[in-house]
Formats: structure tokens, sequence, C-alpha cells
């Protein structure tokens, strides 16, 4: 009888951060998350350089956030989803406040080190937008990823494929959403929310930038599961494994017709 496979004992770092988050109740740790992300929003709309600009970055932020407040009863995430989620909406205020292009953190460098950012690194353009497209993917990936896990059940692959198919699949959206709007607003307003910086890739740089924090975040997490779980290769393979061999399409038609719809 084949054994029951156990997982790897974690590593003191590990264990350390688990029991840390785990300490601390979840409703009171989400509360307080909650707290600080309405004080970083506020923050943010107190003095916003375009409040056009503001509104428009932070609609999606408003839907989002409610459907993480109401959800919560029915499926609370993880400490871990809820940080990465709070550390990313402090990044997306800043870019709100300031407008993406115009965020200066090459000013703040400067008073921290004396030189800028930008000079040292040889860019040309404000790229804080490119880092902000790159943590989406990074810091959101994992969110996403568990929501798959606990609502479609996807195991193997599929678990890491599908939280970088779905970032890229929203980057693309949101390039759409601004693309739109600026063609709509037509005015400085909506060249600040587009934030293309005169650069004809910019919408493409952003979606790939997007793409690679997400595959480095789920090349990370595969790293870390395969490390700990001792199934996790033969996991992998179940689920590339054709589960029918019985072709939809037409056929899968025709077997709905003969079955009268049921």
């Amino acid at each position: 009888m084949k054994k029951p496979t156990r997982p790897r004992p974690a590593g003191r770092p590990v264990n350390a951060l688990v029991a840390a988050l785990r300490s601390i109740p979840r409703g009171r740790y989400v509360a307080g998350l909650l707290g600080l992300t309405a004080l970083v929003v506020a923050r943010s709309f107190i003095g916003a350089q375009v409040r056009f600009d503001w509104f428009m970055e932070n609609a999606l932020v408003a839907i989002v956030g409610a459907a993480l407040v109401l959800g919560y009863r029915r499926m609370p995430l993880s400490r871990v989803s809820y940080t990465l989620i709070f550390l990313f909406t402090c990044l997306h205020e800043i870019g709100a406040h300031w407008t993406y292009a115009h965020v200066p953190y090459d000013e703040w460098w400067r008073k921290l080190f004396g030189a800028t950012l930008n000079s040292q690194l040889g860019f040309t353009r404000n790229n804080f937008d490119r880092l902000v497209h790159f943590c989406y993917g990074f810091l959101l990936a994992y969110p996403i990823r568990e929501v798959f896990l606990r609502i479609a059940n996807v195991r193997g692959f599929w678990g890491y494929f599908l939280p970088l198919d779905f970032t890229m699949s929203t980057s693309m959206m949101y390039e759409l959403i601004e693309w739109v709007t600026a063609e709509t607003v037509g005015s400085n307003a909506g060249n600040d929310f587009l934030g293309s910086q005169g650069d004809i890739w910019d919408s493409q740089k952003d979606m790939a930038t997007a793409s690679l924090g997400a595959l480095i975040a789920m090349t990370v997490i595969a790293l870390v599961t395969w490390h700990y779980k001792r199934d996790f290769a033969r996991e992998f393979a179940e689920s590339l494994r054709v589960k029918s061999s019985t072709p939809l399409g037409e056929d899968e038609m025709a077997r709905i017709q003969s079955s009268g719809g049921r």
C-alpha cells in the first residue's frame, strides 16, 4: 500500500512568519488593514494633482474593495493575500495622487542619495507606472491564485498558469479602458490618466511588465510549493492528464440534442 505523502517540514523563517500571522485574529487583522487602506485613500485624495484622474484611478479600487468586503464572510482570504492587496493599493494611491506620469520619485531619491534615480539607471521617462504595473502582477498573482484554488478547485499546472493568464488579460482590459477614457475625454486629464508620456509602445510595455511580475511570483510560489510538498510532481502531471477522450464541439451538441437538452 502506498504511504500517504506528507508535507516536508518548513524552515524556521517560514514557521516564524506563519506563527506571527496566525497569532493575530483574522478579523482584527483585516479590520486593521481596512482602516489603514481608508487612511491611505483619504491621504491620496487630499491635494490630488488632478481630481478627475484620481476618481478614474479609484473607480476600480472601489469596486474591488466592495467585493472584498461583501465577500469576507463567505470567503475570507488569507492574511498574506490581504497584505499583498494592501501593499499594491498603497503604490496605486501614490500614482493616483500625483498622476502616474508625475510621481516625483526622482526628487525623493535625490534628497536621499544626492542624485536622481533616472540619471543613475539611465531612464529618460518617469517609470513609476512601470513599477506599479510590475507590482500588479507580482503582488496580486498570489491572491488571484488563492481565489482560483478555492473556487475553481484548480490544481497543478493550472494553479500557476491561470493567475498568470488572468493578470495578462486584466492588464490588457485596463489598457483598453485607459485608451477609451483618453479618447472620450480628450483633455489633459485624459492624457494624465493614459500616462503614455509620448511612448507609442506604452500599453504593450505596461502589459509586459505586469505579465513579468506575475510570472516571477508564480515561479517563486511553484518552487516553494515544490520544496515543501512531496506530491508536487504527481499533482502537476495529473493536472495535465486528459480527463475525457470524448470530443466536444459538434459531437457535444449532438449529444445534448439527443438527450433532449437534459
